[in-house]
């Protein structure tokens, strides 16, 4: 006879996908300021700008930067959000107006997924006993409290993550001969990179190499170009 008493004491899987929210706004973040901040202070600098001038304007891209990508984030997750809020108060009233077609509608679904009709008008009929919005909005919308927008968090952890990565290259600057930021600068911001790309892997549970390798040449691409454009319309001396 098999012995099933392991089972019961068996761990809850754990899972990672409702990281999925801030790991992209963290990581979106501390890249680009890691990225914008080292391209604009190395560009600025093979432009012949003082070292003075330099570090001003690396804060003025930390500042700037942040504030708008806590703009942008909290403006687009909160479309999201009224998207999502709308779709809730249009699938509430349909509920409430016709209950039967709504649950013959989740039974459907069900189906569509490999379960037999009667059993799926069964556990349509105990779902929406239970909470009719609420698997309407999971099973039909696709709408769960993972997924579900959150425009404060996703702005604040923007913010956040774009300062932090733009601190780096920024405060590098200040400690830096002037003659040396344009090439030291990327290289200090791309040790930067493979960090945030070996911090974000290993948070996700994923590989290391691929998203690496992707922040690497992404990140030297918008650094080489930045510098290679203000040197060539940089004031002639």
């Amino acid at each position: 006879m098999e012995d099933h008493t392991h089972h019961s004491h068996k761990k809850p899987e754990v899972h990672l996908t409702n990281r999925i929210g801030w790991i992209r706004a963290a990581v979106l973040g501390a890249n680009d300021g890691i990225l914008s901040t080292a391209s604009i202070v190395s560009g600025v600098a093979a432009g012949g700008a003082s070292h003075h001038f330099i570090i001003l304007t690396g804060l003025a891209s930390l500042v700037a930067g942040a504030t708008s990508m806590a703009t942008g984030e909290y403006v687009s997750v909160s479309s999201q959000a009224d998207i999502e809020h709308a779709d809730l108060k249009r699938e509430r009233r349909e509920i409430d107006s016709n209950r039967a077609y709504e649950q013959e509608e989740l039974a459907q679904i069900y189906v569509e997924r490999g379960v037999e009709l009667e059993l799926a008008r069964q556990v349509s009929h105990q779902m929406m006993k239970h909470d009719a919005l609420g698997a309407h909005a999971r099973d039909e919308l696709g709408i769960s409290e993972i997924a579900a927008a959150k425009p404060l968090q996703a702005a604040f952890s923007s913010a956040l993550s774009f300062s932090t990565g733009s601190v780096l290259p920024l405060l590098a600057t200040t400690l830096i001969p002037t003659d040396m930021v344009m090439w030291t600068i990327p290289l200090i911001s791309l040790f930067a990179l493979v960090l945030l790309g070996a911090v974000s892997a290993k948070t996700g549970g994923v590989k290391m190499p691929k998203p690496i390798a992707r922040i690497l040449l992404w990140g030297a691409f918008s650094m080489c170009l930045t510098a290679v454009t203000t040197h060539y319309f940089r004031a002639p001396s």
